[in-house]
């Protein structure tokens, strides 16, 4: 039976995906969580919103028929990852795979400090003034709102509203970033430490290459645990997935 596919996407390789899963003439819908403005346009019919928990994910795969999901979401997008995983098991174990982005890893000359989750960024941060570039996107501002001392580089997808920061500037933009800009604009704010996620790929690590070459420190944000679950970083074992795993049954190793 031909797959009917749904994609949980917001990310470059989510479209990416999606362009190869349409050339390849296989149904399915792109998932956009909602919180840009502009989503880039898909090859794929797209909907946008939240489901409403596993229970909402699950009935809207039992009413569109929906015979493979693919997890392209943020590596920090973990509830919509762990509300797939309970909605997939709960559909008689629709097939579920992540396509993911391998993680950063520290190379010589960085020099990072890694911390669990954004509580304990807020908590590293406490202190005296810096310049922080804060490249954790727009979810989670308000919680470094406490920290009025610092002042901060923010970079969004989206011209932001009211910014709980008396000192700050803003870039509005979308990746893919490149080392020469990037360098430029730490130079240009004369940025003392960059606080990033651990996103991955290549489309934002533009910002951890140029911190190593200025010799500014990185506070590194590890990514959330999840479920065990099918993972990998690879669009082509995703189309592989899709042609030799059947739909209700448990997917197959791919051993990535």
């Amino acid at each position: 039976m031909k797959p009917n596919l749904l994609i949980l996407g917001g990310t470059s390789e989510a479209s990416a995906l999606a362009k190869a899963v349409s050339d390849a003439g296989i149904d399915g819908v792109f998932s956009y969580a909602g919180r840009v403005e502009k989503p880039r346009l898909q090859p794929l019919p797209i909907r946008t919103g939240g489901f409403g928990g596993v229970d909402g994910l699950a009935n809207w795969l039992r009413e569109n028929a929906v015979s493979h999901v693919v997890d392209a979401t943020h590596p920090f997008a973990a509830q919509m990852s762990r509300n797939a995983i309970a909605a997939c098991q709960q559909m008689n174990n629709i097939p579920l795979i992540a396509l993911t982005r391998p993680p950063w890893v520290a190379q010589a000359g960085d020099c990072w400090q890694h911390v669990p989750d954004i509580p304990a960024a807020v908590r590293a941060l406490e202190g005296a003034r810096q310049r922080v570039m804060l490249a954790i996107g727009r979810m989670h501002l308000e919680s470094f709102a406490p920290l009025r001392q610092h002042f901060y580089l923010l970079r969004l997808v989206d011209v932001p509203g009211t910014l709980p920061f008396p000192e700050y500037a803003v870039e509005v933009s979308r990746g893919p970033f490149t080392l020469h800009g990037d360098r430029a604009l730490m130079e240009r704010h004369a940025i003392d430490l960059v606080v990033s996620k651990n996103a991955g790929g290549s489309a934002a690590r533009a910002k951890i290459d140029a911190a190593r070459e200025l010799g500014i420190p990185v506070l590194m944000i590890d990514r959330p645990a999840l479920p065990d679950r099918q993972e990998t970083h690879d669009i082509q074992d995703v189309m592989r997935w899709l042609s030799h795993t059947p739909s209700g049954v448990s997917g197959t190793d791919l051993g990535v």
